[in-house]
């Protein structure tokens, strides 16, 4: 007699299976009711600290729910972001999470994620080169120091894309609400 899974066990295996064809031998983490996480790679239950330590060693994971076999994954690395929020030293300021949470909902919400996800890669792929070139964290530094106008060119040509997209995207508004405006007959 063979074994065969139950439908909610052949659900979660089916899910893990897709995750991980998407991302190289992903570790499966399991979060529990009770909150408790479990590395199913080392048997063992793991803190959120060890999770976080597993994302800065670059160890691709999924966090599955236990009982559903749902993807929790952005739901705990989310959980991590805002415990280092809150702790020592922010890297976000008030008003970068305000313009954040201003584009939910925003017909360039899309836009704004992908821009973000690329800079902050082009951002990754620069500090692995200088990591490569053996930099340290203090050359890391004085390299900043000397570079303020290589950064503020980038960021003055970063903020001047976005202006341009926003302008363009406000003209073919204002062209579009005209045009159906005057279809309407209260053409302004």
């Amino acid at each position: 007699m063979q074994w065969a899974p139950r439908p909610e066990e052949s659900a979660v295996q089916e899910n893990q299976t897709s995750t991980a064809q998407n991302s190289p031998r992903a570790r499966v983490i399991k979060k529990y009711p009770n909150r408790r996480l479990y590395d199913t790679d080392t048997s063992t239950y793991i803190t959120l600290s060890e999770v976080k330590a597993l994302v800065m060693a670059s160890e691709p994971i999924v966090v599955r729910d236990a009982k559903t076999g749902d993807d929790l994954t952005r739901s705990i690395l989310l959980q991590i972001i805002l415990e280092e929020e809150a702790g020592g030293a922010p890297m976000f300021t008030e008003a970068v999470l305000a313009n954040i949470i201003r584009f939910y909902g925003h017909a360039m919400q899309g836009s704004m994620g992908a821009s973000l996800e690329r800079n902050v890669q082009m951002f990754s792929d620069f500090q692995a080169r200088m990591a490569e070139q053996g930099a340290t964290p203090e050359l890391w530094s004085q390299f900043l120091r000397m570079q303020p106008t290589v950064m503020q060119g980038m960021v003055s040509s970063y903020l001047g894309q976005s202006q341009a997209m926003l302008t363009q995207m406000q003209e073919q508004m204002h062209k579009q609400t005209e045009q159906m405006l005057g279809a309407m007959g209260l053409k302004r």
